[in-house]
């Protein structure tokens, strides 16, 4: 699953910079009050995102689609999994009314992976599209995508409908993808992000996670493959353990590192790259457009 659900739970003796302040300000406190009052669901409240009051007060959210059970059993995400529900036709328009409740200017959406259904998702997914831009012509998209195992049918309705931004996590390194991500393929994300730039897709995206063990040669070479296959964006931040039934954290990553790899991803070329151990796949994604 490609997803911004990384958890807010850290092991007890965390650096200092991975403490956040909790979120104020009015404009958050007004979507606060909206998404509880028509009953709302957004991955910024249900996966703690520690940059909520920032992305709110800039008028982003982040919505997940198809459910919120996995057919996948990542090593990294809090999402659960087993057999998802029967897919829900009415969701693009109540996504899309929440969108117009909300009054958000850019929207990110996400989605569990469904490799249950023969369409894998796809079409609900450019249902979602279609609908949010019928209702809220204003708001631009970024769609952080599953690989729907690569198929390209189930890619080119991401392509027809073209999102501003379209986005698809690698999550980890060439050597740690086995584990971390379990039915994932490196070169197969690689690929299915390649093919998003060939069918003209004006800016991919795509997101690590640090901590799990791999090496600042490692992190170096996923940028260059991602550049390579024409990645636009990068997104770079601290994996946090969900549970203690999910990997551990092997490392804390300084935020001297972090500062490190963001110069090395401007030289590489990326157009934008966000690095910092709070950074999660939609951080600052309402710049990404530009």
């Amino acid at each position: 699953m490609n997803t911004v659900l990384e958890s807010n739970i850290v092991p007890t003796g965390k650096p200092k910079w991975l403490r956040v302040k909790l979120p104020t300000g009015k404009k958050y406190t007004e979507l606060r009050g909206l998404v509880d009052k028509y009953s709302l669901n957004t991955i910024c409240t249900s996966g703690s995102c520690p940059n909520m009051g920032e992305c709110w007060g800039d008028g982003t959210a982040t919505f997940m689609i198809l459910g919120n059970v996995c057919t996948r059993s990542c090593g990294f995400c809090g999402v659960k999994t087993g057999r998802p529900e029967t897919v829900d036709w009415d969701e693009p328009e109540k996504v899309a009314r929440s969108i117009k409740i909300m009054n958000i200017k850019h929207a990110v959406i996400t989605s569990v992976d469904r490799d249950d259904i023969k369409d894998m998702g796809s079409i609900i997914w450019a249902e979602t599209v279609k609908a949010i831009r019928r209702m809220n012509p204003e708001t631009t998209l970024e769609t952080l995508i599953p690989d729907f195992q690569g198929v390209e049918r189930n890619i080119d309705r991401i392509v027809e409908v073209s999102p501003e931004v379209v986005s698809h996590n690698m999550e980890t390194v060439r050597r740690l993808t086995r584990e971390v991500r379990i039915q994932a393929k490196y070169d197969r994300s690689l690929a299915v992000l390649k093919y998003l730039k060939d069918q003209g897709i004006r800016r991919t995206k795509s997101g690590i996670m640090l901590g799990l063990g791999e090496t600042e040669e490692e992190v170096i070479q996923t940028m260059k493959d991602l550049r390579e296959a024409n990645v636009d964006i990068v997104t770079i931040g601290q994996y946090l353990q969900p549970s203690k039934k999910h990997l551990p954290v092997k490392e804390f990553i300084t935020p001297e590192q972090f500062a490190k790899y963001e110069q090395i991803g401007k030289e590489l070329g990326f157009r934008h790259v966000e690095s910092g151990a709070l950074v999660r796949s939609s951080y600052h994604a309402q710049k990404h457009i530009l």
